[in-house]
């Protein structure tokens, strides 16, 4: 409100007045300021009083002056003006308006626990219609919605929302189901793929999905994002035919069991390839697909998913769905504010309320570790270093200082049935004298070791800096773009600092690891890796596949050529009025599928 900014800056003009203060001023000192007529002023002055924000008691002749007294405070009217902000979907300006302020820190609390009240399920009416709605706050930043340029957990959940891929996986990771493909048949050989696709799937634009659809969307994949997640399963596709406009061929050059497991990702998801070419090949700013909710706006933070009518499986409950994102420096966690949000995502069990929140549910988890680069010539070829790196992890402090229930030792992406205290208390059966032999031993003459991460993981990076300077050993921190991570810079540092989410699709994403860390491994073990890689693509049956990589694990362990630090569960809370809850990758949950009493 117009009128809100003008109090704003007449009370600014006089920092050295209280509340309740009375001030000698004149109607032409008071306009001055506002930069307006005596005529504006006193309209202004008039509109203030009936808002109950100052009062003003006149005296007439030019040689009187009047009284000004303000009773509003500048905190409260800017509080109001961000309040106002928020309902006409601007975020990030009401964000940006209580940064700027003297009293910012005060003030972005009590807005974000107003903030917070305003997530949840809520219905609004409109004559004989009702919308919907379910609103919740995200503490990321979306980037992009194009399923060749995602990056963050965010940004995949939205495109699950938004696109399909021609078949999809089971929650439990152990089957893989039909989608936007009916059926499937494969030769055998095992390299040519043929997919039968549903007849009237729409796109969001209301063209309808067809063959074409598929092998540019596949092309795309592999033109935009030839080293993106997955790229070793797409860049093995070496022809796409299209028999008719409802088939499609898929020919690959070596048999790989992990294929059809790829096309559940949603990076495989399918793309209009008319909307692609009109904006350039890329689909940022315009993100359609045939999925469940189409995104109908994302100014100023807030990102708007409306129900798909024409959705192939049928149109979901909720009309509308609203992300609210939070610029980095502003992202609090508002699950701690214990307001009805509904749905919750990795929130601390231990800080909710048992009462309201019944349904609790884990569903994956993420694995942080470091890897050693071995080809750069430097202290870490020697494997005594390597070993006193791991022995020199004080795990215990680690997770002391990422405390929460959330937060647990790990030795392995393979999570045992008992808790795993292996990794928090083996530095602690090397003692200090011992460590300090061993790494005398290596040669280790305090050279300075750089690791590699992304910016999202510094506090990890800064902690295992501050852990290993306690031994004598130098840690430099270089912080790589996520989008450039897989590239060459990396190859400069003698450490990187990885995480790899465990999901329904562990498999694919631990393969995926490996073909990285092979870029940077000894010619030994890059040798390893390509065989044991080489027969997992050939083996096929799971569990044989999981018995692979659980010992190409060890075997990487054996050199400290791996070195886990912790997990992290992903838990994902939900109010009991909620029914059809369903969880998809990332332990999100599927909007379509859930309604409320």
């Amino acid at each position: 409100m117009k009128i809100r900014k003008h109090y704003l800056t007449l009370r600014r003009s006089f920092p050295e007045v209280h509340e309740e203060q009375p001030l000698e001023t004149t109607l032409e000192e008071l306009a001055a300021h506002l930069d307006c007529t005596h005529r504006n002023m006193v309209l202004l002055l008039k509109r203030m009083q009936q808002e109950h924000w100052l009062t003003w008691l006149p005296k007439k002749g030019r040689s009187n002056r009047s009284t000004l007294i303000f009773t509003a405070r500048k905190e409260d009217i800017l509080l109001e003006e961000a309040k106002e902000l928020v309902a006409k979907q601007d975020l990030r300006s009401a964000l940006e308006l209580l940064h700027a302020s003297e009293h910012a820190a005060s003030l972005r609390e009590q807005f974000q626990d107003w903030l917070s009240g305003q997530f949840g399920f809520r219905s609004e009416v409109q004559g004989q219609r009702r919308t919907d709605i379910l609103r919740f706050p995200l503490m990321q930043t979306i980037h992009a919605l194009d399923p060749v340029a995602i990056h963050y957990a965010g940004e995949s959940h939205l495109v699950n929302q938004l696109f399909d891929g021609l078949v999809r996986m089971d929650a439990k990771g152990e089957q893989i189901l039909p989608h936007l493909a009916h059926a499937w048949d494969v030769d055998a050989s095992r390299t040519i793929w043929t997919f039968y696709l549903r007849k009237g799937v729409q796109f969001h634009h209301g063209r309808e999905m067809l063959a074409s659809d598929v092998k540019y969307s596949l092309e795309r994949l592999q033109s935009l994002a030839p080293r993106g997640l997955y790229s070793w399963a797409y860049a093995g596709i070496i022809s796409i035919t299209i028999p008719d406009e409802t088939t499609i061929c898929l020919q690959l050059a070596e048999h790989n069991e992990l294929f059809l497991g790829f096309l559940t990702t949603n990076r495989a998801s399918i793309v209009p390839a008319d909307v692609c070419e009109a904006s350039g090949g890329m689909l940022s700013k315009s993100p359609i697909g045939t999925g469940p909710f189409r995104l109908t706006g994302h100014d100023q933070g807030i990102w708007i998913l409306e129900a798909f009518p024409a959705y192939f499986q049928g149109r979901g409950f909720l009309d509308r769905v609203e992300v609210w994102t939070l610029p980095e420096n502003e992202q609090t966690d508002l699950s701690d504010k214990r307001q009805p949000f509904q749905v919750m995502h990795n929130v601390r069990i231990s800080d909710m309320d048992a009462q309201r929140w019944q349904q609790v549910r884990q569903s994956g988890m993420t694995t942080k570790f470091m890897t050693v680069n071995e080809l750069k010539d430097g202290p870490l070829r020697n494997p005594l270093l390597r070993k006193a790196l791991n022995l020199a992890l004080d795990r215990a402090y680690l997770l002391e200082q990422l405390s929460g229930d959330v937060i647990e030792a790990a030795s392995s992406f393979f999570p045992q049935t008992q808790p795993d205290t292996g990794s928090l208390h083996q530095s602690k059966a090397t003692g200090p004298k011992e460590l300090m032999q061993l790494i005398d031993a290596s040669g280790y003459l305090g050279d300075i070791l750089k690791l590699a991460t992304i910016p999202q993981y510094e506090q990890d990076a800064l902690l295992l800096q501050k852990v290993y300077a306690k031994s004598g050993i130098t840690i430099e921190i270089m912080l790589i773009p996520a989008e450039e991570f897989k590239g060459e810079l990396r190859m400069t540092a003698d450490l990187l600092l990885f995480a790899v989410m465990l999901d329904e699709h562990r498999e694919l994403r631990l393969y995926d690891m490996y073909k990285s860390i092979q870029q940077h491994a000894a010619p030994e073990v890059q040798t390893l890796l390509n065989d044991s890689l080489r027969h997992l693509r050939s083996e096929s049956d799971l569990k044989r596949r999981m018995a692979l990589l659980e010992q190409l694990e060890s075997q990487l362990k054996q050199r400290h050529s791996l070195l886990f630090l912790y997990r992290k569960h992903l838990k994902t809370a939900y109010h009991p009025s909620i029914r059809g809850i369903s969880l998809d990758s990332l332990g999100w949950v599927r909007f379509r599928d859930i309604w409320f009493t």
